[in-house]
């Protein structure tokens, strides 16, 4: 059974590097456009602070948390939308609080889960880690959209291989989200970690293959950017198939971002 602490405690650190980009910013700074069409920076941390609210009554209010559900149910399309308009609607600093307290709680409700509980979501159920781990991946994912609203270009850590761990377990929700067959036979990926070592999954001798730089992958997987700006490549028609349509998180097909110098 694996300990979620580390995976935890990466999350409060990841989070804690996004409120460092946004913990200074003045009133009007919070509505500058993020990549997300129609999301200001605003959006993006009320968008972390509602799916953390979502996660706390997740792991401490099941019959709360099915009633979360059951709206999502029923308007699929604008629900996510309409929890993010809500929070960007308050002022800042009320904001800013919300997310922080709310992140709080929900590790420490992870940190005191007992050891084997899974927890309901919106897909599979999920453990402690599972959970963390989803969480540091759209931390991340989000904080990347208001990191390129303000020109910041962040040094990538080894927490990336979260982000890439949750990538490479989605392939076959990627081509499910798609009505795609999935592939039969598994993919070898290997990804250079920021630190200059190797990342591998699956079998080594695999012949569906995608390798380049795991924040390169990362980006890929949560649709921050275009496969064509980014230096992963595939070996074999369903590895090559995947990098078109890959992603990490839950929910319908997403948009993705156009290349670089796409015509808007």
């Amino acid at each position: 059974m694996a300990d979620p602490t580390p995976v935890i405690d990466d999350l409060c650190a990841e989070s804690d590097e996004l409120d460092l980009l946004v913990a200074e910013l003045a009133p009007e700074s919070w509505t500058l456009a993020t990549p997300a069409p129609r999301w200001s920076i605003a959006h993006q941390i009320a968008h972390l602070a509602w799916t953390d609210h979502s996660a706390l009554l997740a792991v401490t209010d099941q019959d709360g948390f099915r009633v979360l559900v059951e709206k999502a149910l029923a308007a699929p399309e604008s629900f996510v939308d309409a929890g993010a308009e809500e929070g960007a609607a308050l002022p800042p600093a009320e904001l800013l609080a919300r997310w922080r307290a709310g992140r709080s709680a929900l590790a420490r409700a992870l940190r005191d889960a007992p050891p084997g509980a899974r927890f309901p979501w919106y897909g599979p159920p999920m453990s402690a880690a599972s959970m963390a781990t989803g969480r540091l991946m759209e931390t991340w994912a989000h904080g990347q959209d208001v990191a390129d609203a303000l020109g910041v270009v962040r040094v990538p850590t080894e927490r990336l291989r979260h982000v890439a761990h949750i990538g490479v377990r989605a392939r076959d929700f990627a081509f499910a989200a798609r009505s795609l067959a999935v592939p039969a036979e598994p993919f070898r990926v290997e990804l250079t970690a920021p630190g200059g070592e190797l990342w591998g999954y699956g079998p080594e001798d695999a012949a569906q293959r995608v390798t380049g730089p795991a924040l390169d992958f990362c980006l890929l997987v949560t649709q921050r950017a275009h496969r064509a700006d980014l230096a992963v490549t595939a070996t074999g028609q369903d590895a090559d198939r995947w990098l078109d349509i890959a992603q990490s998180f839950a929910g319908p097909p997403g948009p993705g971002r156009p290349p670089k110098g796409a015509a808007a």
